[in-house]
């Protein structure tokens, strides 16, 4: 089965909550739980990694092995 990895960078821990008249009422969560109801039904793999720090991105990014 094909994985998807879904990075979501700083700030985005507070969709929803920060400024929704601007960002919108849906958090993170809904969104990323309609991701995973749309990868069901294209036979895909989810894997949803967050974090504020661009080097913890980073570090996790590299510790998948993409060249």
């Amino acid at each position: 089965m094909p994985k998807i990895l879904v990075v979501n960078g700083p700030n985005l821990n507070l969709l929803g909550k920060r400024e929704p008249e601007i960002y919108g009422s849906r958090s993170l969560e809904d969104l990323n739980e309609k991701l995973v109801l749309l990868a069901a039904e294209l036979k895909v793999e989810l894997e949803f990694f967050q974090s504020n720090s661009e080097a913890e991105l980073i570090d996790f990014i590299h510790t998948k092995g993409f060249d």
